[in-house]
């Protein structure tokens, strides 16, 4: 008798549209995926309807997707679990979870934030809470807007962990073999990936200001060049490696959150540059813009490390001191300037 062929297991926490988009990826990988979402009311919307209206509509779940509110039910067999819920909620997840996950399985970090509280990346926060699966955790990073990848084009991540077993695993499990169209990179710079893909949503808020005020190209263009640059300044100083932020979880995430009308972020951005209040943009959106919370940290961690970040600063006090956009954005081009390399 011939056994059956083995299929592996996941757990996507998270029923938000980044969320779903993995566990879509994931299925047409062959992985049996459990879609865990907090809320039961959207979980049972998630099922009856086979896709996810609220925040990923059009794209139908393949049958080796199921949708639970469950934690015990989606823990269930998984040899992966990824954490695709907002930066302020991992804590209290993994907390949920602490006592249920299975013993060899390895955790994910898709969540592009630091911790308000502590600063810490997220990868810092699973170790903590979960000390025993420390050795086995990664983060998966890059330039995913998660509409483009549940539709299938093309587009590339970073698995990054200090284990190379871990982001091997995390690179096979996402990488489409079949239609290569998400190629999943690998990188040991764990720090460095993470703090990239935190560090650009803040950069993508300041770029859609700097839009919403009619600057010009030009000037985004320049305001994302010298963000990168703090962005490295700070990771240098964080004991990432410089040449981390040139890459996918970097620039390439960069480009694509601080252009794209898809990008949260820049769409908050852009409205407070047009002249709306942080609150009610934040209500209309009805989504985490990871990159607001992410700005009060950046400039903590700034004074922390001593590290001049005269953008976030700047963002700063648009997002919580009432600075006037164009003023703000004025006082940044009377800086004088230096050495572009400095």
């Amino acid at each position: 008798m011939n056994s059956q062929p083995h299929i592996p297991h996941a757990a996507v926490l998270g029923g938000g549209s980044w969320g779903t988009a993995l566990s879509l990826v994931l299925a047409q990988n062959g992985w049996y995926c459990n879609l865990w979402a907090r809320d039961e009311e959207l979980a049972q919307e998630i099922a009856q309807h086979g896709e996810n209206r609220r925040y990923l509509p059009g794209h139908a779940l393949p049958e080796l997707v199921h949708v639970t509110s469950s934690l015990c039910t989606a823990l269930q067999q998984a040899e992966m679990v990824i954490w695709a819920v907002p930066s302020d909620a991992i804590r209290e997840t993994a907390q949920l979870v602490q006592h249920i996950l299975p013993a060899e399985t390895v955790l994910v970090s898709a969540a592009k934030g630091l911790e308000a509280s502590t600063g810490l990346r997220m990868s810092q926060v699973l170790a903590e809470v979960l000390p025993n699966y420390s050795h086995r955790i990664a983060a998966l990073s890059g330039p995913n807007l998660a509409v483009e990848i549940a539709r299938g084009l093309p587009a590339a991540a970073v698995a990054a962990s200090l284990s190379s077993a871990v982001r091997q695993s995390v690179q096979n499990a996402f990488s489409r073999m079949d239609i290569p169209t998400f190629r999943v990179y690998t990188n040991h710079d764990i720090v460095g990936v993470e703090l990239g893909g935190a560090i650009k949503n803040v950069i993508a808020i300041a770029a859609g200001v700097c839009e919403g005020l009619g600057m010009g190209d030009n000037a985004r263009a320049a305001l994302m060049t010298r963000g990168l640059a703090e962005a490295m300044r700070l990771g240098s100083a964080m004991g990432a490696e410089p040449h981390t932020f040139l890459g996918l979880s970097g620039v390439g995430d960069l480009i694509a959150t601080a252009i794209s009308t898809l990008s949260r972020n820049y769409r908050v951005g852009l409205a407070i540059g047009t002249g709306g209040s942080l609150n009610d943009v934040l209500q209309e959106l009805g989504q985490v813009a990871e990159g607001v919370p992410t700005t009060k940290v950046l400039w903590q961690l700034a004074g922390e490390y001593s590290v001049p970040m005269p953008l976030a600063r700047a963002l700063y006090g648009i997002l919580f001191e009432n600075y006037e956009p164009a003023k703000a954005m004025m006082l940044l081009l009377e800086r004088p300037a230096g050495a572009e390399l400095s």
